[in-house]
Formats: C-alpha cells, structure tokens, sequence
C-alpha cells in the first residue's frame, strides 16, 4: 500500500495519506473533510527507496522507476 501525498484545494493542506491502491477513489482532508486531490510535488522515490531520477510523478502514464 503506497503513501501519497495530497493537497486540499478547500483549505489548502498538505499531508500524505496511506491508500489501498495508486487510483484511490476518494480521500478526505483530515482538517476540513473536502474532498483532496493528489499532490505530485516532493521527491519520489523507487520500491527501493533511492529516489527515481525522471520521475514524473504520475504512476498511471510511468514507465516504472529504474
């Protein structure tokens, strides 16, 4: 289960939350209850924990992390 990281477009917080799967339907903003979107700043790192060197961030359009 990943760790994503989310921002809330309502109040403006940032915080990770642990999903089930990358696609996530929907996560809540733990401080207001507004629907988050996905935030795809900060470094990203590969299964091996090194950080990925040209990552975009976006797991549905990667070609895996190398």
């Amino acid at each position: 289960m990943p760790i994503l990281q989310y921002r809330c477009a309502q109040c403006g917080k940032e915080f990770e939350e642990l999903v089930r799967r990358y696609d996530e339907e929907e996560v809540r903003c733990p401080a207001c209850g507004e629907k988050a979107e996905r935030s795809y700043s900060g470094e990203i790192f590969s299964a091996t924990g090194k950080p990925g060197k040209h990552c975009s961030g976006n797991c549905k359009t990667c070609g895996g992390c190398k």
